[in-house]
């Protein structure tokens, strides 16, 4: 058949096309915008939601710094609904930040309201624990990092550095968490879920390295010969301690060995020797969070333990030692 033969049927089939386009309904296109859903597994699995629940625990600390640091009020005032109940976070208050870090912090506030509501209404959730943001809770964990008493005692709420140096403790550690748990979530869900969580949290962290790389050089005052770059040193040596699995963190300067291909000294971004981001257990979170090194005993910023069924079960490990 010559192409003038064949011509009158493609511009049938070419009219039928058009008249189909335009027949449909406006998502009959859907799939040009959005993944097909896989055709095997579940949205969401059973044992997923345990530890995307567990990770509220961090989602609400986070929330409640940020907003508190930047606004001077927190969840119970954006979206109190939230906190379902849960008491108000210990000493929380405005920070004393320039307008830049201002308008970032509180970004990151209102993303992490954010975070807290994609979770729970997907895997549903607690309410807030109990959270400490007083300032001699800082002042501790400072004091724990460098092996004595600062003196005086360190006040995140004093001035940008300070506030930046306290928030270099926070946002890492929820991201490992959530790089630890990817491996074990199975629902297509909840991948989802995780992973959108993971790139905000891991950008946060990236974004207050940065601004501390900046200055890490710099004397932090009053603290002589102490520079930013040795308080992340300190912070970061400390949550290995306290993790208690390995080296997974590091401060703003390592050494060149060290470095991303061991060819720089820079570390904005804290990475394995493939530039990999470093994971932990749940374990590990709740000992660098409760700063005891032990994830059956509340304190620091959880003085009263963590919520949801992973964190509930670890408390009831000590309870069950007391008792027997």
């Amino acid at each position: 058949m010559g192409i003038s033969q064949r011509f009158p049927q493609f511009i049938t089939f070419f009219a039928l096309s058009v008249l189909i386009f335009q027949n449909q309904p406006s998502n009959a296109f859907y799939f040009h915008c959005n993944p097909h859903l896989p055709v095997l597994g579940r949205p969401i699995h059973p044992t997923d939601i345990d530890l995307l629940q567990f990770a509220l625990n961090l989602e609400y600390l986070e929330t409640e710094w940020f907003l508190n640091g930047a606004l001077g009020y927190g969840l119970d005032n954006i979206a109190p609904r939230l906190a379902a109940g849960g008491p108000a976070p210990l000493g929380a208050k405005t920070a004393k930040l320039d307008n830049l870090t201002k308008e970032i912090i509180a970004e990151f506030g209102y993303q992490e309201v954010g975070h807290l509501r994609a979770i729970k209404s997907t895997v549903g959730g607690f309410p807030r624990p109990l959270i400490d943001l007083r300032a001699r809770n800082f002042a501790k964990i400072m004091d724990n990092a460098f092996g004595y008493k600062l003196d005086p005692p360190f006040n995140p709420y004093l001035n940008t550095i300070n506030y930046l140096l306290a928030s270099y403790i926070i946002p890492y550690v929820g991201l490992v968490g959530y790089v630890g748990a990817s491996p074990n979530i199975n629902g297509y869900v909840s991948k989802g879920l995780l992973t959108g969580l993971l790139a905000v949290e891991s950008g946060q962290d990236a974004v207050i390295r940065t601004l501390l790389y900046q200055k890490a050089e710099e004397i932090v005052p009053p603290y002589k010969n102490l520079t930013v770059a040795d308080f992340t040193a300190h912070i970061s040596r400390l949550r290995d301690r306290l993790g208690a699995c390995g080296d997974k963190d590091e401060g703003l300067i390592v050494s060149r060995n060290s470095g991303a291909e061991r060819r720089t000294s820079s570390n904005i971004l804290s990475a394995d020797s493939n530039s990999l981001a470093y994971r932990r257990t749940p374990a590990e979170i709740l000992r660098i969070v409760y700063g005891t090194g032990d994830e059956s005993h509340p304190g620091g910023f959880l003085p009263r333990g963590g919520g949801g069924k992973l964190a509930t079960e670890m408390l009831r490990f000590r309870l069950s030692d007391h008792l027997n």
